[in-house]
C-alpha cells in the first residue's frame, strides 16, 4: 500500500471517529448521571481551590486524572453543562483510535492497523464511553500507546531515539494508573516482553529506563496509596467475588459470562450498552472469533515447528498473538472478579483493544483468502460493503436505537437535569431548597444523587452553594425550610 493511500485511509478513519464522538455532543446522551456530575463537581472544586489530586475519595474513591483534565477545562472556560465534563472522553476516544492503528500496525502490518482502527472507531462499545464522563475511557488509551512505544523502544536500532521511546513509554504507561482501577492488572502484560525481546540489543538497559520512568511518574499516586491503604483496597474489597458464598464457582461463572458478552449477551445496563446486546456487532463478532481461532492455529503450528505460509508469517507473528490473548484475558478479569453487574462493559474495557485487533486479523485473513480464490475486485467490493454496513450500523445503533430509548433517558437521570433547569430559571437571590432522599453513597454530607443538580446549578462547594442560595437537605431536615417559602422554590430528588 502506497503512503498516500494509507494516509488517506487513516485520515478518513479519524474523521469518522471524530464525527461519531462529536455529533449531537451537547445533547447525547440525554441527562447527566450523578457519577458524571461528581467528576464535574470535584473538577470545579479543584479548579477553584487549585488543589489537583491524584486520587479523589468521594463516591467510593476515583483515580484523579480524568477529574484533573476536566478541572483544566473549568479553569480555562467554566461551563456547567454535561458536554464540558464529557469532552476529555471524546478526545481520549479519538486518540485511542490513533494509538490502536499504530500498535496493530507495528505488530501485524498496515492493513491490520487500519482495519483495527476503523473497527474501534465504529464500535458502539467505544463510541458510548467516548461520550460519557467516565474515567475508564482513559485506560485503553494509555495502554495501547504505552505498548506501542515500548515495542518501538526495544526494536529501535541503538540510538538516542530508543531511549526517548523507553522514557515516553514509561511516562504514558504510568499515567494509566491515574485513570481506572482495572488498569492495575496490566503489569502482568509486561512480563511477556522478556521471552520475546530479551535477546534484542540493550534490552535490559532499555527496560530499566522504562521502569525508572514508570516509577518516577507513578510516584504521586503511589505515595498516596502508601499513606492511605484503605483507599487502594476500598472499592475492590467491597465488590470482590471473594465476598460471594462460593467465590471460585462465582468467578468461573463470571468468566464465562464475560467471554460470552462479545458475541451473545452483553452488559444489561442502559448506560453502558443497548441492554443485553452483544458488545460486538454480529459481523465484527464473527471476525473476532475467526481471529481467535486463527491465532491459536498459527501458534500451534509454530510450537509444533510446522511451516507457516509466508503470507501469514507477518499477520500472525507470535509475540503479537500472545500479547493479544494476554490483553484479552487480563481485560476481562477485573469484571469477572466482582459480584456486581456481570458482564460489565466498563470494568472490562481493557478487553476492547485486543478484541478489535483480533477481529481485524480475521478480516485481513479472510480478505486475502477471497482475493486468492476470486481476485482483487470481489475482495475489494466485499470490503467496501462490509465497511459501509459497519459504519451505518454504528450510527444507527447509537443515535437512533440507543439514544432515543426512554430507558437511556431514565438511566442518565433527565429528571435531575430538569430540576436543575427549574432552579436556574429562578432568580439567584431567591432561596431554594432541595430535599434529597437518602442513599447508600454520600459526598460532602449530601447523597450522591444530588450531584447532577449541584453541578448544573454550580452549587457543589460551600461558597458556590451560598452564592446560588441553594440549600440541600435530607428528608429529616425538611422542617428547617421556612414556612413562608414559595412552593416553586422547593424541589425533591428521589
Amino acid at each position: 500500500m502506497s503512503r498516500s493511500r494509507r494516509n488517506a485511509l487513516l485520515f478518513g478513519i479519524l474523521v469518522f471517529a471524530i464525527f461519531l464522538r462529536s455529533y449531537r455532543f451537547t445533547t447525547t446522551p440525554p441527562g447527566m448521571y450523578p457519577d458524571e456530575a461528581m467528576n464535574g463537581n470535584n473538577a470545579v472544586e479543584a479548579a477553584e481551590t487549585n488543589h489537583f489530586q491524584a486520587f479523589y475519595t468521594d463516591n467510593n474513591g476515583r483515580e484523579g486524572l480524568y477529574i484533573d483534565l476536566v478541572a483544566v477545562i473549568m479553569r480555562l472556560s467554566p461551563v456547567y453543562e454535561p458536554w464540558a465534563v464529557r469532552l476529555p472522553a471524546a478526545v481520549a476516544g479519538v486518540l485511542t483510535v490513533c494509538g490502536l492503528y499504530l500498535l496493530a500496525g507495528e505488530l501485524f502490518g498496515e492493513g491490520a492497523g487500519l482495519f483495527a482502527a476503523f473497527l474501534l472507531a465504529a464500535s458502539f462499545w467505544h463510541i458510548n464511553f467516548s461520550r460519557i464522563a467516565f474515567r475508564a475511557i482513559l485506560a485503553p488509551l494509555f495502554l495501547v500507546w504505552a505498548l506501542y512505544l515500548l515495542i518501538r523502544a526495544f526494536k529501535q536500532n541503538p540510538s538516542a531515539g530508543a531511549w526517548w521511546y523507553a522514557i515516553g513509554a514509561g511516562a504514558v504507561y504510568a499515567l494509566g494508573f491515574y485513570s481506572y482501577t482495572a488498569y492495575r492488572i496490566t503489569p502482568l502484560l509486561l512480563l511477556l516482553f522478556i521471552p520475546f525481546f530479551r535477546k534484542y540489543p540493550q534490552f535490559w538497559k532499555r527496560a530499566s529506563v522504562f521502569m525508572v520512568s514508570v516509577l518516577i511518574c507513578v510516584m504521586p499516586i503511589g505515595s498516596y496509596f502508601l499513606r492511605h491503604r484503605a483507599d487502594f483496597f476500598g472499592r475492590i474489597a467491597e465488590i470482590s467475588v471473594a465476598r460471594a458464598p462460593h467465590p471460585l464457582y462465582r468467578f468461573a461463572v463470571n468468566t464465562v459470562k464475560e467471554m460470552l458478552m462479545f458475541n451473545f449477551h452483553g452488559d444489561e445496563n442502559w448506560r453502558h450498552n443497548i441492554s443485553g446486546a452483544p458488545e460486538l456487532f454480529i459481523p465484527v463478532g464473527v471476525l473476532f472469533l475467526l481471529g481467535i481461532i486463527l491465532g491459536i492455529y498459527y501458534l500451534f503450528r509454530r510450537m509444533s515447528k510446522r511451516q507457516v505460509t509466508p503470507a501469514n508469517e507477518r499477520l500472525f507473528e507470535p509475540f503479537g498473538v500472545w500479547l493479544l490473548f494476554a490483553m484479552l484475558v487480563f481485560g476481562i478479569l477485573p469484571a469477572a472478579a466482582t459480584i456486581q453487574g456481570v458482564p460489565h462493559a466498563v470494568r472490562s474495557i481493557l478487553a476492547l483493544p485486543p478484541a478489535m485487533i483480533l477481529a481485524a486479523l480475521g478480516g485481513v485473513w479472510l480478505n486475502r483468502l477471497i482475493r486468492k480464490h476470486w481476485g482483487v475486485r470481489p475482495s475489494l467490493a466485499l470490503a467496501v460493503i462490509f465497511i459501509v454496513i459497519i459504519g451505518t450500523s454504528s450510527c444507527y445503533d447509537y443515535f437512533v436505537v440507543w439514544a432515543k430509548n426512554l430507558n437511556v433517558s431514565a438511566a442518565f437521570r433527565v429528571d435531575y437535569v430538569a430540576i436543575a433547569e427549574r432552579i436556574n430559571d429562578l432568580p439567584k437571590s431567591a432561596q431554594k431548597y432541595v430535599i434529597v432522599s437518602t442513599s447508600r453513597t454520600w459526598a460532602h454530607g449530601i447523597p450522591v444523587k444530588a450531584e447532577t443538580t449541584m453541578f448544573l446549578t454550580h452549587s457543589f462547594t460551600a461558597t458556590d452553594d451560598a452564592a446560588a442560595n441553594i440549600h440541600y437537605l435530607t428528608p429529616g431536615h425538611a422542617s428547617e425550610i421556612p414556612t413562608n417559602t414559595p412552593r416553586a422554590n422547593i424541589f425533591f430528588i428521589d
